[in-house]
């Protein structure tokens, strides 16, 4: 489902699966980009395989996650299902998913990795 964000969107049922007939791409080793919107502020689903993870990297603005399924971690705690996380301009992390997990993901801008 990668559609260029012109008009309203309305997902019905996404915490409850229904990101599961959607289209998905690689994004990274073991992770999958459903895009939802087409540039800044970007708008995603991101599917983890069991211990993928995303290296040590920097937020040039706010990031803003809701875990759909599964369990995601970063150095701070584990968040399940359900979880909200934001992570402000400036703050500074790496992620992974020991299970598996799906996330609504949104960020303002690019993030600045300190390496792969």
């Amino acid at each position: 489902m990668n559609r260029s964000l012109t008009q309203s969107l309305h997902l019905i049922g996404l915490i409850d699966g229904g990101w599961k007939s959607f289209d998905f791409e690689v994004f990274r080793k073991g992770i999958e980009i459903c895009r939802l919107s087409p540039e800044e502020p970007v708008v995603a689903l991101l599917r983890y395989e069991p211990g993928a993870s995303v290296p040590k990297h920097q937020h040039k603005g706010l990031e803003t996650i809701l875990v759909l399924e599964g369990e995601q971690s970063d150095e701070r705690g584990n968040y399940p299902a359900g979880s909200l996380v934001l992570n402000p301009e400036g703050s500074i992390h790496s992620v992974w998913s020991n299970t598996g997990c799906v996330v609504l993901i949104q960020w303002e801008k690019p993030v600045l990795f300190f390496g792969d």
